[in-house]
């Protein structure tokens, strides 16, 4: 019995080689970004990273829209500046004219006239002169009320972007109170990448973001993801990044669930339980940059890579898990999408 324990243990062994290869290929050998239950922080962190973040892009769409509004209504009110120094001028030497030589009466100028045509002529110059000068008056008196409504139009954008950036440093203030637990300050953020290349996602007709569900197939797993998530995901492939990514994940919260969420390997063949270091650290970075750089064409939430996190409202700042490398997010860049 003794001796065919050697002999059973060397026959398991190529089963086991064989079963350990066919896992390898098969991905399950690698280790998942979410190995994690808490990746991204508690439940808490997480609803108020994505509420906060949504606030603020809101609020800064709204503050824009704002000031292109009033930037359109300034150079209307100087234009309409322009026309009442016009008009003031021409209803002024109306004025100055009557006063002058007085305002000769329609009966007597009429009267004076020598001859019937004489006559006729007079009264077709009467009546264009008091159509010249009545329009003037019209005009100027318009003008004048047009000037008013857009100085007040003015006043209400410039309360309208007081009101918006009151909101912004609020809820910069809610995402710096919530980051406090997992965060150490500032940070430098991360280099590389190429430019703004990522192709717009489509917005409403005010510029907002579209209200999305779970509702197309997930490619890199099994689930669903939001049209704009997988946008993003299409995006950033087209921009050269094509390792490994995973993006839905049932049960839990944050926005895996909700098919708004997507986590990039940095090593070549998968996630991997280790801290990325030379190429795979220049790959996370440059990704984690691209996602920055693009964050307002794609609907970005928020970014997570290598101890930090970018969010709309606050930029880069220091972040720490549990100190895994799923859990500071060092084998992995984390994207949440709006």
């Amino acid at each position: 019995m003794r001796r065919s324990m050697p002999v059973r243990r060397r026959l398991h062994r190529p089963l086991i080689t064989l079963l350990a290869a066919v896992a390898l290929l098969l991905g399950v050998g690698a280790v998942p970004a979410y190995a994690e239950p808490n990746e991204g922080g508690s439940k808490k962190l997480r609803d108020t990273l994505e509420a906060t973040a949504k606030a603020h892009i809101e609020a800064k769409r709204k503050l824009d829209s704002s000031k292109k509004r009033q930037k359109k209504m300034a150079k209307e009110l100087s234009e309409l500046e322009g026309r009442l120094s016009e008009l003031s001028v021409m209803v002024g030497e109306v004025a100055a004219q009557s006063y002058r030589i007085g305002r000769l009466s329609a009966a007597a100028a009429l009267l004076d006239s020598g001859t019937p045509e004489a006559f006729v002529q007079r009264a077709a110059s009467l009546d264009m002169m008091a159509q010249r000068d009545g329009r003037r008056v019209r005009e100027l008196t318009e003008a004048r009320e047009q000037a008013r409504q857009a100085k007040l139009a003015i006043n209400a954008e410039v309360r309208e972007q007081t009101k918006q950036l009151a909101v912004i440093a609020k809820k910069k203030k809610e995402t710096e109170a919530a980051l406090a637990a997992v965060s150490s300050g500032t940070s430098g953020g991360f280099s590389g990448g190429s430019a703004t290349s990522a192709k717009p996602a489509p917005r409403n007709a005010n510029g907002s973001w579209p209200s999305e569900s779970c509702s197309v197939n997930d490619p890199t797993t099994s689930g669903c993801i939001t049209p704009r998530t997988l946008h993003a995901l299409q995006q950033t492939k087209a921009a050269g990044y094509k390792r490994y990514v995973s993006c839905y994940r049932s049960g839990g919260s944050g926005e895996h669930p909700k098919g708004r969420a997507c986590d990039f390997s940095a090593a070549t063949n998968g996630f991997e339980n280790r801290t990325a270091t030379g190429g795979d650290k220049a790959y996370g970075d440059s990704l984690a940059a691209w996602h920055v750089r693009n964050a307002d064409r794609l609907g970005v939430l928020y970014v997570i890579w290598y101890r930090q996190i970018w969010h709309p409202g606050t930029g880069w700042r220091a972040y720490g898990g549990s100190g895994s490398p799923a859990a500071d997010h060092t084998n992995h860049v984390h994207l949440s999408m709006y």
